[in-house]
C-alpha cells in the first residue's frame, strides 16, 4: 500500500484539501468552474439553496441543489496553473482517502463544465455566441510535465507544428478531445477547437510595449484545418482543463461566451449578459 508523503498530499489542520480549503462533503458530482470569483455567486443565486460558501485565495466554492439536484461552482482564477492545482484536488477530494493517505480502489467520476470567455479566431463567428470546444490545443505545455500521452491526438498536434512552422523553444502544441458525453448535450452551439495560452498578452499575440515572438499567430490559427476541424477561439484554461480532468478520469467540457473577435476587431457591448445567458443554458440542460 503506497502511502501519500505530506509534502504531496498537502491538508489543512482541519483535513481540508489545502488550496480550495475544502473537504470531501463540500463538493458535487456536478461542477460548474469559472476563471472570475465574482462569478460564482451569479451561478449560485440561481440555486434553489446553498449549503456550503468557502473561499482560499482566488478559490471560491459554493454548493447546493438546483431542482432538486447538488451541484458546485468553483473558480479557478486565471491560466493553466491554476487549472493543475483546482483539478487535482477535486480529484483528491473524491479519489483519494485522506486518513490513509491511500487512494481509493474505487474510482469516483465527477462531471466537470467550465464557463469561460473567449476571442474569437474566425471571422464568422459573431460576438455574443456560445462555442462548445470539441478539442483544446494547448500551447501552455502542461500536459508535457505529465506521464500519460496516449489520451494526446498525435497527429493532429504533429499538423498544426507543421502547419506554423513552430518555434522550437516553444512548448509543443498538443490537442485533446472533450468528453463526447457531455459535448453531445449541447449539440446546438457551434462545436470547435479551442487553443489555450500560458499568458493573456504576448502568448495571445497581443502588443502593448512588448513585441510577440509569434507575429502571425492569428493568421495561422485561422486557416489551420485537420479533417475539417478549425480553431476557433482563444481562452487560457482548456487544454490543461482537458488533459488533467480526463487523464484523472473525470469529464470534462468548456463552452466559452465569445465577447471579442481577433481578427474583426469587434467586442461585445455587455459581455456580462452575455455570460448569464451562457450560465442559464448550462443550468437548465444539466439540472
Amino acid at each position: 500500500m503506497n502511502i501519500i508523503a505530506d509534502t504531496e498530499l498537502i491538508l489543512t489542520p482541519e483535513k481540508k484539501i489545502y488550496h480550495l480549503n475544502l473537504s470531501k462533503e463540500e463538493i458535487a458530482d456536478d461542477i460548474i468552474l469559472v476563471g472570475d470569483p465574482d462569478r460564482v455567486a451569479v451561478i449560485s443565486n440561481k440555486f434553489d439553496s446553498i449549503e456550503h460558501k468557502i473561499q482560499n485565495r482566488e478559490f471560491v466554492t459554493h454548493t447546493g441543489t438546483l431542482n432538486g439536484k447538488k451541484i458546485s461552482a468553483i473558480a479557478t482564477g486565471i491560466g493553466p496553473d491554476n487549472i493543475d492545482i483546482v483539478i487535482n484536488e477535486l480529484d483528491a477530494l473524491v479519489n483519494i482517502d485522506f486518513e490513509t493517505r491511500t487512494i481509493n480502489k474505487t474510482k469516483k467520476k465527477l462531471n466537470l463544465i467550465r464557463l469561460g470567455t473567449s476571442g474569437a479566431l474566425q471571422k464568422n463567428i459573431a460576438i455574443d455566441t456560445f462555442i462548445a470546444s470539441s478539442y483544446g490545443l494547448g500551447f501552455d505545455g502542461l500536459a508535457h510535465f505529465y506521464q500519460n500521452k496516449e489520451i494526446l491526438e498525435q497527429k493532429m498536434g504533429n499538423a498544426y507544428i507543421i502547419h506554423a512552422n513552430w518555434i522550437g523553444n516553444l512548448a509543443a502544441p498538443y490537442f485533446i478531445k472533450a468528453s463526447e458525453c457531455l459535448l453531445a448535450q449541447f449539440p446546438e452551439l457551434t462545436h470547435g477547437i479551442t487553443a489555450t495560452a500560458p499568458g493573456f498578452y504576448g502568448p495571445q499575440g497581443r502588443t502593448l510595449r512588448l513585441t510577440p515572438a509569434i507575429s502571425d499567430l492569428h493568421e495561422k490559427m485561422e486557416t489551420f484545418r485537420y479533417k475539417e476541424k478549425k480553431i476557433c477561439n482563444f481562452e487560457m484554461e482548456t487544454s490543461a482543463f482537458y488533459y488533467l480532468g480526463q487523464t484523472l478520469g473525470h469529464h470534462t467540457l468548456t463552452i466559452c461566451a465569445v465577447i471579442g473577435n481577433r481578427l474583426t476587431k469587434e467586442y461585445s457591448k455587455d459581455y456580462k449578459k452575455t455570460v448569464e445567458q451562457m450560465i442559464d443554458l448550462v443550468l437548465h440542460r444539466i439540472c
